[in-house]
């Protein structure tokens, strides 16, 4: 295909030509007005001179016409693959490929938008993006979409420079139920009420004969279930209280329903961890020493500690005849404490407390009780404990794990975790722990100068000191726990001395374990969803030396076992990947664990009835249309633009009419040495006309 156009290549700028030009102009209309007879001749001058300075030139460009293109999408997500889904997409495709293909001068452009095994859903707008950007714009006549309808990106869907057109998959009388989390607390209050709303909805064609009722379930922790009878479309709020702290998984299930789309959005998980609402501690310190205010500092540091302290600073054998309204300001509260409202603490510490008769037997035995019924006791023994006036001679001496022997050691000694403590998660991993017989030659933590003998221990041993005795004996006493520490040399870490050690984590560790932490059990069994994986890390901690194999149930029953390999000291653990999302069972020996992998409803199912209203502003931009499969395959035409791009059963795409120029040539209207002929030659006939007409005048 060839072309030509005139073009220009002027030897002086266009304002100079254009004021040259303009004088010219004046000086022919002058020669008009004065009548002179070969103005028309000079006129035909100027415009040769004209000619040769912008050098006119004949451009000649050869076309080769380019085919245009036609982009057909083909979503192949999970909602596709509903029932008639897919067998409608396959004839969707071949009529259209082929409708294509007898096009003249029509090329065919195929993308898919794959399933998305991250559940991020149905990413239309992004591929339909990256295929046209694949592609040059100018060549693109038309697009069409075999799809749903449902997808989850569109803010993606780019700027179509043809008509686009929705070829919807589904048919009209689809309908589903679903289930919806509107809300749902991300943490909660151990013990107190939490609310979670959620609704049942209807979508699609909901035939007349599906009733307002519908059965929900619900587990928490895979536990016991309950069902309920509720309402559909009504906004539910459902009040729960957890039983325990750390990870709490609600599981909702809704009974299927006949007749409806799909039951993969008849699930919903929810995960709740629980936390307990300002833990109250009693600290009673007794005689005054150097590291009285160890235990105060560091739960006055911890804003989720609600802390009672008192402290005996006159004992009762000191009679020095001080009235007693001039003692304190406030009497120390021992009924109300110790008999009242005693339930209210969750932990109860004394800090070298001496029983001097402030507090009574019968005190003494409701502590014990309390502890019976799950309360805390934790006893930060000094060289009193080793007397008579020790905590061991009091009714509370029936749950301490270990007795005194009455000797006291002052000298120094180095702290460390016995064999079982390595294990155990209060000691296990203290920062720059030394080896269980020590490296006495280069130790890592300082040294503490007095220990109180200890013998008997009922509990666990987890650090030793003096002589391999015991130093930290933790037990459990009917609900409760008792933790018993024979020194009150622990400010030394505190202070730096001789390097210091891990006070403070070592005896916040001791505290929350007393108050039952979840993470500081010793046998638990954990497990933890690797942020954007299908992939489960599952920890192990345990006192034993080995433990049994893991049995894994997924969502649909199925079971595996497996075997954790041991990677340190009470600890076994592993990396597991999941075959899909759901809702996974662990048990091991005794222990159960409940873990939600990914949601219970994929995003592809939320709501699966098929529908272009997410796609209906590009569709009306471009001039495209939605047509249902179901009504048939509409056959596919070109029309030119500015024209309808769709009919009652034909879709249409805009012909581009684009070309490739393959070769320019420029060829010289005149030479220049011819335009300056011409102009000499009219300006000597003008002259010999003007000459002539002189002497016939004469």
């Amino acid at each position: 295909m060839m072309g030509g156009t005139l073009t220009f290549a002027p030897l002086l700028p266009w304002p100079v030509l254009a004021a040259v030009a303009t004088c010219a102009a004046f000086l022919l209309l002058f020669a008009l007005w004065r009548g002179l007879n070969g103005w028309a001749l000079r006129g035909l001058a100027v415009l040769a001179l004209f000619g040769a300075l912008a050098q006119p030139s004949i451009q000649t460009e050869e076309e080769t016409p380019l085919s245009d293109i036609v982009l057909l999408v083909d979503d192949r997500s999970a909602s596709q693959t509903l029932p008639g889904r897919e067998d409608q997409t396959d004839a969707a495709l071949r009529r259209i490929a082929a409708e294509i293909a007898v096009l003249p001068n029509t090329e065919l452009r195929r993308a898919t938008v794959p399933d998305d095994l991250g559940n991020a859903g149905t990413l239309l707008g992004a591929t339909l993006t990256e295929a046209l950007a694949a592609e040059p714009r100018g060549r693109v006549a038309g697009v069409v979409v075999v799809s749903d309808g449902r997808l989850h990106d569109p803010e993606a869907l780019p700027d179509v420079p043809a008509p686009l057109h929705l070829l919807l998959t589904g048919r009209a009388r689809d309908w589903d139920r679903r289930l919806v989390i509107q809300t749902a607390p991300a943490f909660g209050i151990i013990g107190e009420e939490t609310t979670i709303r959620l609704r049942i909805e209807d979508s699609g064609a909901v035939p007349a004969s599906v009733g307002q009722m519908a059965m929900l379930t619900i587990a928490i922790d895979g536990g016991q279930s309950r069902q309920y009878t509720v309402e559909v479309g009504q906004d539910l709020e459902l009040p729960l209280v957890l039983e325990h702290g750390g990870q709490n998984v609600v599981q909702f299930t809704l009974a299927e329903t006949p007749g409806e789309l799909t039951t993969r959005n008849n699930a919903a998980v929810v995960q709740i961890n629980g936390v307990r609402d300002r833990l109250r501690v009693l600290l009673v310190s007794g005689q005054p020493h150097a590291g009285e205010r160890t235990w105060r500092n560091l739960l006055k540091s911890d804003a989720g500690v609600d802390l009672v302290h008192f402290t005996i600073l006159r004992p009762t054998e000191k009679h020095d005849g001080t009235p007693v309204s001039e003692l304190s300001l406030i009497a120390f509260p021992t009924q109300e404490l110790f008999l009242e409202k005693i339930d209210q603490f969750d932990l109860i510490i004394f800090d070298r407390y001496a029983a001097r008769g402030i507090l009574p037997a019968a005190y003494f035995e409701n502590i014990r009780a309390y502890v019976e019924r799950g309360g805390a006791v934790l006893v930060s023994a000094g060289p009193e404990f080793a007397t008579v006036e020790s905590l061991w001679q009091t009714p509370l001496g029936t749950i301490l794990p270990a007795r005194p022997t009455g000797r006291v050691f002052s000298e120094g000694f180095l702290p460390r975790p016995t064999e079982l403590g390595l294990r155990h998660p209060v000691t296990a991993g203290l920062e720059a722990a030394p080896p269980v017989e020590g490296d006495q030659d280069a130790p890592h933590w300082g040294r503490w100068l007095r220990q109180i003998a200890l013998a008997q221990p009922t509990g666990e041993v987890v650090m030793k000191g003096l002589n391999d005795s015991p130093l930290l004996v933790l037990s459990r006493a009917g609900e409760g726990r008792v933790a018993l520490l024979g020194s009150d040399h622990a400010w030394l870490w505190d202070r730096g001395f001789e390097g210091g050690g891990p006070q403070l984590e070592l005896l916040r560790r001791i505290a929350h374990w007393a108050m039952k932490e979840p993470d500081l059990e010793e046998e638990a069994l954990q497990a933890e969803v690797e942020p954007g994986t299908l992939s489960l890390s599952i920890t192990r901690r345990t006192m034993q030396d080995s433990i049994g194999p893991l049995t894994i149930t997924g969502p649909d029953g199925e079971s595996e076992t497996l075997t954790l390999p041991e990677v340190e000291p009470g600890r076994f653990a592993m990396l597991w990947e999941a075959p899909s999302a759901g809702l996974y069972r662990l048990t091991q020996d005794d222990l159960e664990r409940v873990v939600a992998l990914g949601p219970a409803s994929p995003k592809e199912f939320e709501n699966p009835v098929a529908s272009g209203e997410d796609m209906a502003v590009v569709l009306a931009a471009t001039g495209g249309a939605e047509k249902a499969v179901e009504d048939g395959i509409p056959a596919l035409r070109r029309v030119n633009a500015g024209r309808p791009a769709f009919g009652r059963d034909w879709i249409g795409i805009t012909p581009r009419e684009v070309y490739d120029v393959t070769d320019i040539r420029r060829d010289a209207l005149l030479p220049g040495w011819a335009w300056l002929l011409l102009a000499a030659g009219f300006s000597v006939a003008a002259w010999l006309l003007e000459g002539r007409r002189k002497r016939l005048a004469a």
